[in-house]
């Protein structure tokens, strides 16, 4: 990754004690093996909230990023709800097909 995509992507960060997590900044191929590999680092959310709301631009690197977290939950037996996605991203994973993985 480079630098200028590195200070410009996003990060997971636990909110509310750790009940839920939020992602802020941007979610692009360039970024999401980074911010992907980062949440590694934190328990999942108590709650199992991952919320989007304050993303600020995403591509469909966000869907896989999305995934992958609902994965881990499936993988930790702790299920992992994603919230506050963008209705841009919502009709990008309708066109995909893979609206139902993001389900809660």
């Amino acid at each position: 990754m480079t630098e200028l995509a590195r200070r410009d992507s996003g990060r997971f960060t636990a909110v509310d004690g750790g009940q839920r997590w939020r992602f802020e900044g941007a979610l692009t191929m360039d970024a999401a093996a980074h911010a992907l590999a980062e949440s590694r680092g934190l328990p999942l959310p108590s709650s199992g909230v991952v919320d989007f709301a304050a993303m600020t631009h995403a591509d469909s690197a966000a869907l896989a990023v999305m995934i992958a977290l609902k994965r881990r939950g499936i993988a930790e037996g702790r299920p992992v709800e994603i919230a506050g996605v963008p209705a841009t991203l919502s009709s990008l994973a309708v066109v995909y097909g893979v609206e139902s993985l993001l389900g809660n």
